[in-house]
Formats: structure tokens, C-alpha cells, sequence
């Protein structure tokens, strides 16, 4: 089994480059200076939870995600494998919450009302380390808390050289961890999901599931 994050660097800097942490913040900096929404997964986040609820952005990468949903009014943490990644969005974000973690080890210590897994974090963790990674979030959900995750199936959505992961396999991780799925979209926007390249899946923890972390 290959280190965690190591199949995701070895991507990130064929395409970014030996400074891809900047090069990916730089993208998306960009997109939104060309007046392009960047924000449609904290958007769909948002909309299924009360203001003021608590969010772990799991593989957040440079913070996008978790640095608009603070904006929003949530409580977020966000924790990424990666440390340059980290180093960005803290230097970005310094009062927020950042961690350096594999997923498949977290232990934050306390529940939230919601893990978003957004920008293809699913198919960087090793297929043989998912099960785990996944049970790892559910026991940071709250009784009846949902892990929202959205990741590309196929080469067209995926960054070059991205593994694929089958939603078949996240869906018995899921199953596993004591998630049930509760619907499923084509993309952040809401579109229903119709067998194409790309899912949104939102999960909830079944309310008997008890889990180590207070």
C-alpha cells in the first residue's frame, strides 16, 4: 500500500508542478478573478444545515472550501494529509482550524454536524485504506450527521493520471461505517445524478452507531 498522500503528490506535481499547493490556489484564484463561481460546494454544504453548525472539511486542500463556509458563519476545521497544502491555507486563513492528518488515523476529538470530502479526495486514498478512512469520519459525525462527498468516476473527470474508485466501492465503505445514502446529485449543483462521470453523494450516520471519539 502506497503512503498516504503519495499517489496524490506524484499527480499534483505532474500537473502543478514541484510547487503545486500554490499552483492549485493560483487555479482556482484565477477562475474566481475571471467573476467564475468558485464556491459550489460550501453553497451546497450550506444548504443542508442550520447556521452555526459544525464542519470537517476532510482533504481541504489550500482551504477553498472550508475558508468560504467560516465566511458563512460555520464552525470548520479543516485537515488534509498534505502539508503544503496545509501551509497554503493557513497562510491564507491563520484563525482557522488546520490539520495535518491522514484520514485513515484522524482523531480530532470531538463530533460535527458534517464531513465534506470535495475536489476528488475519495480516489487519492488507497482502495484497501477506505474502509477505514470512511469509518474515521463517520465516528466524527454526530448521531444522524451526513459526509458529503463529491469525486469524478472516470479518466474525463479526474486530473491526469487520477486513479478511478467505483461509487460501488465507496457505497460499501459507507455501508461499513454505518452511513446510508440518502440522495445523490451529477454535480455541486444539485443536478440528479444520472450514471454520468461525475456524483455528489450525501451519506448519513445511522443514529445507533457509537464511535470512540467524545
Amino acid at each position: 500500500m502506497p503512503e498516504p498522500g503519495e499517489v496524490w503528490r506524484r499527480v499534483a506535481r505532474a500537473t502543478q508542478g514541484e510547487d503545486y499547493a500554490r499552483g492549485y490556489a493560483g487555479h482556482f484564484a484565477r477562475i474566481a478573478a475571471a467573476g467564475e463561481d468558485v464556491h459550489g460546494e460550501a453553497a451546497y454544504v450550506a444548504g443542508l444545515l442550520a447556521p452555526g453548525s459544525s464542519v470537517l472539511d476532510a482533504g481541504c486542500g489550500t482551504g477553498r472550501v472550508a475558508a468560504r463556509l467560516a465566511d458563512l458563519g460555520f464552525d470548520v476545521v479543516g485537515v488534509d494529509v498534505d502539508a503544503a497544502m496545509v501551509q497554503v491555507a493557513r497562510a491564507e486563513r491563520p484563525e482557522l482550524t488546520w490539520v495535518v492528518a491522514d484520514l485513515g488515523a484522524l482523531d480530532l476529538g470531538r463530533r460535527f454536524d458534517l464531513v465534506v470530502l470535495a475536489g476528488n479526495v475519495v480516489p487519492f486514498i488507497d482502495p484497501s485504506a477506505l474502509p477505514v478512512a470512511v469509518a474515521r469520519l463517520a465516528d466524527h459525525l454526530r448521531p444522524g450527521g451526513r459526509v458529503v462527498c463529491g469525486f469524478g468516476l472516470d479518466e474525463e473527470h479526474l486530473p491526469t493520471g487520477g486513479p478511478v474508485v467505483t461509487l460501488a466501492a465507496y457505497d460499501e465503505a459507507c455501508g461499513s461505517a454505518g452511513l446510508e445514502l440518502v440522495t445523490r446529485h451529477a454535480g455541486w449543483d444539485a443536478t440528479p445524478y444520472d450514471g454520468g462521470g461525475y456524483a455528489v453523494s450525501v451519506h448519513a450516520r445511522r443514529t445507533d452507531r457509537r464511535g470512540p471519539v467524545s
